[in-house]
């Protein structure tokens, strides 16, 4: 079984049910519904009709909101500004009057009080570089470096400025209440800076009473510089590498991925690797061999999860594309990992039994692991482990557990009843894996459970022979 899990973009390449239960079929574990680009209509749509196909082909599907975060964007423009190497480009706030032939606004208010004299703004993903020369009252004048075609609505990042903007604006806040009502498994804050941006949704989602994940998106070199922080207030951390390959250099970026999936795992966090996996199937068939040598690498580092944006939303071949992770994860997964789990933290007696299990695992050359959970914790304590060989079959009794264990590596969640006696419980399991083939006779079966001992249930891991 491929352990590294992967997550698809819907949009309008994949919006049709045929196409989405493909998807499922070959292989997607998660999907990410982009509010960027969403409509409300569209997804309260579209999530009910993965509801239904992944039920009718029995897979734990999770599905993720990702908000659009407080984006700073350029305004409309009548035609695109054809920039030179020299020009001057003026950026206004509100509806100040433009003083040059070149000038656009910008929706972000606090905009010309935070930058300063020679900073670089960087536009449409740092397509156009330009540095600030001088700024009045609602104006920047800025000048250009690289020259480009300038359209609407572009996307501006201001690498080392700190931005007095909310972590949450008033259509994420809209746009989660949509989701809390729909029951996303989970929801992605876009634009995190610090461990705060992610403690006030939480309290919003608290407040919708949604048991729905946190996942922090890093874009940007304040979320870098206070990574430990956010990864451990974070439920899962996304490598957001579009808008964060843009703030910093780019020679920087593969270590910074790097860091970052080594902290999550040592810290016990899930991790996503996401953006330009497969950029060039957007249109090709194939990816090139760059691509592929990229996916391999954060499948090597043992990332939970890789992701695909534009190649499934709006892409030309986006079944192909699920099969070409299908076959580098797997592929990759077999000439073993990069080792982050030996520095994992252990802080407590149950992640101390967990790591016991794993061991035994290890130990083991035909092994399952097999986990009991009502909230999901032992076994993402067991995935982040990274086991050499063996899958974790956790069982739980919540579908929302099920399906929120979908993006966790190595996991393959079952629903089952829990019985008051742990016993029948574990028997249950042990039928399920027979009866569906996913253990043979003779496999070691090691099992994390609780068992009875006089009037209280303690933690223990017990050894047994499939059947």
């Amino acid at each position: 079984m491929r352990k590294t899990k992967i997550i698809c973009t819907l949009g309008p390449a994949t919006e049709k049910s045929e196409t989405i239960r493909q998807l499922i079929a070959n292989g997607a574990d998660v999907f990410r519904v982009n509010m960027s680009h969403a409509a409300p209509d569209w997804v309260r749509e579209i999530v009910p009709r993965i509801r239904k196909f992944a039920e009718e082909l029995e897979r734990p599907i999770g599905i993720l909101l990702d908000t659009q975060g407080p984006a700073i964007r350029t305004g409309p423009v009548k035609a695109p500004l054809e920039l030179k190497r020299g020009d001057v480009l003026e950026l206004t706030v509100g509806r100040t009057k433009k003083t040059q032939p070149k000038s656009v606004e910008v929706n972000y208010d606090k905009f010309a009080d935070d930058v300063s004299v020679g900073d670089t703004v960087l536009v449409d993903n740092g397509l156009i570089k330009l540095a600030v020369v001088e700024k009045k009252k609602n104006r920047v004048l800025c000048k250009v470096i690289t020259p480009a075609a300038l359209g609407s609505r572009r996307h501006i990042n201001l690498p080392g400025v700190h931005v007095s903007l909310p972590p949450l604006t008033k259509k994420d806040i809209a746009d989660v209440d949509l989701g809390v009502k729909l029951g996303v498994d989970f929801v992605a804050l876009s634009f995190v800076r610090k461990a705060s941006d992610l403690v006030e949704l939480r309290n919003l989602l608290a407040r919708k009473k949604s048991k729905a994940r946190v996942l922090a998106k890093i874009e940007d070199q304040a979320a870098v510089e206070s990574i430990d922080d956010i990864i451990k207030t974070a439920d899962l951390i996304m490598v957001a590498r579009g808008d964060l390959g843009v703030e910093v250099p780019m020679e920087e970026l593969p270590i910074i991925q790097r860091r970052i999936v080594k902290s999550c795992i040592r810290l016990g966090k899930p991790v996503v690797v996401a953006t330009h996996l497969l950029e060039s199937m957007i249109i090709n068939r194939l990816p090139t061999r760059a691509e592929i040598t990229d996916v391999a690498n954060a499948v090597f580092e043992q990332a939970d999860a890789i992701m695909l944006s534009g190649e499934t939303s709006i892409g030309n071949h986006p079944l192909e594309c699920v099969e070409v992770l299908n076959r580098v994860a797997a592929r990759i997964e077999r000439s073993g990992g990069a080792g982050y789990a030996e520095s994992a933290i252990l802080e407590d007696a149950r992640q101390k039994t967990v790591a016991a299990a794993v061991v035994l695992a290890n130990s083991l050359a035909r092994s399952k692991i097999i986990v009991f959970t009502r909230h999901g914790r032992m076994a993402r304590n067991t995935s982040n482990l990274r086991p050499q060989r063996a899958t974790i079959f956790a069982f739980t009794p919540t579908e929302e557990v099920r399906r929120q264990l979908s993006i966790c590596w190595g996991v393959c969640p079952v629903l089952i009843e829990f019985s008051d006696d742990p016993n029948v419980t574990i028997e249950t399991a042990a039928k399920f894996l027979r009866d569906q083939k996913l253990t043979s006779p003779g496999d070691s079966l090691v099992i994390i459970s609780d068992v009875r001992a006089r009037d209280a249930l303690v933690d223990c891991v017990q050894l047994r022979t499939a059947k």
